[in-house]
Formats: structure tokens, sequence, C-alpha cells
């Protein structure tokens, strides 16, 4: 399944713009193929909007919703996308799938938070594996730090997520998270992630791209830069057959030693 990974921080504080942003980004992406546009977190609204974060969430199935649902029927591709979920009066950092049709797909509300303005405005998920169907692959949910626990990625390979798609404001200086650690979550938990970045300066933030498609191999199928950037790479379900048969360490664990994992510290 070609995934288009769409490197952009769009105009944060302006849904309009952004979504003008993803409409022009999901065109280009459907003309080279690609079935599937990940944008980064909190993609619909900007991430660094301080206090805004509340005035600006609404439910997974708000106008939000409905405006990516429409730009994904127009262009004939899923969307996944970071948005400020309301749910009541909690406000969770979500990312939501919507297939080609403007179904809903899943939704998946940010485990671990981080840093003091994440702890402040939002409400950590707890959920852990959120997945659908698409393109005859397993896709799973995850935002930015999730990702940083090996734990987590590892609930979703056991799972059975072939695409991991990750959402991300990945900001100086853990630029080698980018880099280093998202190859090795997809080799050692024989998946492909997409990892989704923001780019440039937002308040106190700044954001290093880097954006990858990491496939079971460890290897960069796609891989941006600094800047703002739409990058194509293939999740080839032939090749993740092939790479998990060859590797064998899901089917060499040994659950029973692994107790002290869940112990708090």
């Amino acid at each position: 399944m070609r995934t288009a990974l769409l490197q952009s921080s769009g105009r944060p504080g302006s849904v309009a713009a952004n979504l003008k942003v993803l409409d022009e980004a999901a065109g280009r992406a459907a003309a080279a193929g690609a079935r599937l546009l990940v944008a980064p977190e909190m993609f619909l609204t900007g991430y660094a909007i301080g206090a805004d974060v509340r005035r600006f969430a609404e439910p997974a199935d708000g106008d939000g919703a409905d405006a990516v649902a429409e730009i994904a029927g127009w262009h004939g591709l899923a969307v996944a996308y970071g948005y400020p979920e309301r749910d009541g009066e909690t406000v969770f950092n979500s990312a939501q799938l919507i297939a080609a049709d403007g179904t809903r797909l899943a939704n998946y509300r940010k485990t671990h938070l981080f840093g003091c303005f994440e702890r402040e405005h939002f409400t950590p998920g707890d959920e852990p594996v959120v997945q659908a169907e698409l393109g005859g692959l397993r896709v799973g949910l995850m935002i930015c730090y999730d990702v940083e626990f090996p734990e987590n990625v590892r609930a979703h390979a056991l799972a059975g997520t072939d695409l991991l798609v990750v959402p991300t404001a990945q900001m100086h200086p853990f630029q080698f998270v980018a880099e280093s650690v998202v190859p090795v979550r997809a080799f050692e938990n024989q998946m492909y992630v997409a990892y989704v970045n923001r780019v440039g300066v937002e308040g106190e933030f700044e954001f290093v791209g880097l954006s990858t498609l990491a496939g079971p191999d460890g290897v960069a199928r796609a891989r941006a830069g600094r800047g703002d950037e739409l990058v194509l790479g293939d999740a080839d379900p032939v090749l993740l057959a092939a790479s998990r048969e060859a590797n064998p360490y899901l089917k060499d664990r040994r659950p029973g030693l692994y107790g002290s994992l869940s112990r708090t510290i």
C-alpha cells in the first residue's frame, strides 16, 4: 500500500488553512498512487496553540472529521491526522483514521503525554492498541511519544499490526528518535512504521521533520528532510510476510520471564 507522509505544520491556529494544506497534499498523493495519507500530530489545529486547545477541541465525529472525510472522498484515499478531541469536558490528544469512502475507521487517544504543555491541556488515553483493516493491512494508530515505549509497540506487534501510523510532533534535540529509534521499532516488531512529523518553530518548540516510513528490515523506505515535504513509500505485505518468516523475534519470546516489565518503579 503506497503511503504518503505529509510533513508540515500547516498554519497553527487556523483549521481552514490546515484543511486546505491537507486537501492539496491529498491531491498530490492520490496522483502518485497513494492509498493512505498521514498528517502530523495535532495537524488539524496546530500543536503550540496553548489554552486554545480547549476552544478548538471537538468530538471525533465533529466538523473537522466531516471535512477530512470529504477530502478523503474527493481524492479516493484514506487519511490519518492528529487533532484535539473533546469528550464531554475531557480533552485528548487524538489521531483519527478515515477511509477513502469517508467512513471513520479508528480513533486513538495518546496514552503517554510528553512535557508540561501536554500534561496541562490533555488527559491521557487508556486504550493502547487501536487498529483498523485498510488495503489488506492491519493498520494501528499511535502518537509521537507513545512509540518511544517499547512495550507499546510490542503490544501492537502481538495484536497483528502490519503498519503502525504515528503522527508526531518531534522536537529538537530528540531527532535521534526519528533517525534511529523508529527504524529499530519497525525491525524488532516486524512491522512498517509511518512516523510523520511537524516542521519549523511553533512557540517554544522547534520541530525537526525527518518523517520516515521504516520497514520490517529496519530500512527507511521514505525519509523527509527538515522542511515542508510530501514523501511516499510502499508498505509491501509480501516483503512483510517474508521478513516475519525470516526473523524469529516474536516466535522466540519467553513471556514468562517478562513479568517485571509491568512493575512500577
